[in-house]
């Protein structure tokens, strides 16, 4: 947001939180879902949109219905049948072109490809994304194509990819892959509330009407969005790649992560950003030899590749 907007913003906000805080909370979280404009933010934005586009002109598109419009998705198909079938879900501003490298390259290597544009994003519907709209925009994915193998999800694509895991959404459908891989993804839903209302300068009563309206949008407490408790209770084996100098996810999510139990394992990116992460030769190599190697021993033998957090 351009500084003099945040500041109207903000100014709006403080005389909306005196005159009534519920009104204003509610305002403010369908700001917070109001997904930004798909077109590129510069030039090296719609160089890398171009260089994607170009690598996935030869996908199928499939457009899935869901409550709110559509989300489209594209698939790299497998040579064979017993091809890992791998689904990728990118971050929050993002869209599936900003991963394709990693479809390619992972497609290259055998596996089929699904690349989600969730609600808000790329060549899906809408302006707005919650996490609730997010797993039900996965689960039509599993509904109409199967169940993935390996769910990968960056930023908050990752967030979504363990939420709709959890099957914490009353009336929605649980999301059921084999294995997780979570790029530079946030854990805890409470400090992205914090830092938008910090950006803000929302009230407190403000900021509890915003959390009291979100609750009633996902059907469930927002306490409830913890990734960790849920990455404890499904035992699945998850990879957790991580920035230790990520500015947008702080390092400090994927340590939360691992603390779930053993069957979590954190490998350090460092140097990658919260960005180029998704794109990096090594975590691209890491991605496939998990992908690739059914995760065996993940949490036992760290690759040379990547800095394990032992």
């Amino acid at each position: 947001m351009a500084p003099f907007a945040l500041e109207v913003t903000r100014f709006g906000f403080s005389l909306a939180g005196l005159l009534s805080p519920g009104f204003a909370g509610r305002l403010a979280f369908s700001l917070f879902c109001r997904t930004p404009s798909r077109r590129p933010k510069d030039g090296k934005a719609a160089s890398a949109l171009a260089r994607g586009a170009e690598q996935l002109a030869g996908a199928e598109r499939i457009v899935l219905p869901i409550s709110r419009g559509t989300v489209a998705a594209r698939r790299l198909g497998a040579a064979s049948t017993d091809a890992p079938r791998v689904l990728i879900v990118h971050g929050w501003g993002s869209r599936a072109e900003y991963l394709a490298r990693l479809a390619a390259d992972l497609h290259k290597a055998g596996a089929e490809v699904v690349l989600l544009d969730l609600p808000g994003h790329g060549h899906s519907s809408g302006r707005h994304l919650n996490l609730r709209l997010a797993a039900e925009a996965i689960c039509a994915v599993q509904e109409r194509l199967g169940f993935s193998d390996i769910a990968i999800g960056h930023s908050f694509g990752g967030a979504a990819v363990m939420t709709a895991i959890g099957g914490i959404f009353p009336g929605a459908c649980r999301f059921e892959p084999g294995r997780v891989v979570l790029l530079a993804a946030p854990s805890n839903i409470h400090w992205v509330i914090d830092g938008f209302c910090g950006m803000l300068k929302l009230r407190p009563s403000v900021r509890r009407a915003m959390v009291k309206r979100a609750e009633a949008v996902a059907g469930c407490p927002v306490d409830a969005l913890d990734t960790v408790p849920i990455a404890a209770r499904i035992g699945r084996e998850i990879l957790v790649l991580h920035a230790e100098e990520d500015k947008e996810v702080h390092a400090e999510h994927a340590r939360r992560l691992e603390a779930a139990g053993p069957h979590v394992a954190v490998r350090w990116a460092n140097g990658l950003g919260h960005r180029r992460i998704v794109a990096a030769p090594d975590v691209i190599a890491e991605i496939a030899s998990f992908v690739f190697d059914d995760g065996a021993g993940i949490a036992d033998e760290p690759e040379q590749r990547l800095s394990s957090s032992c």
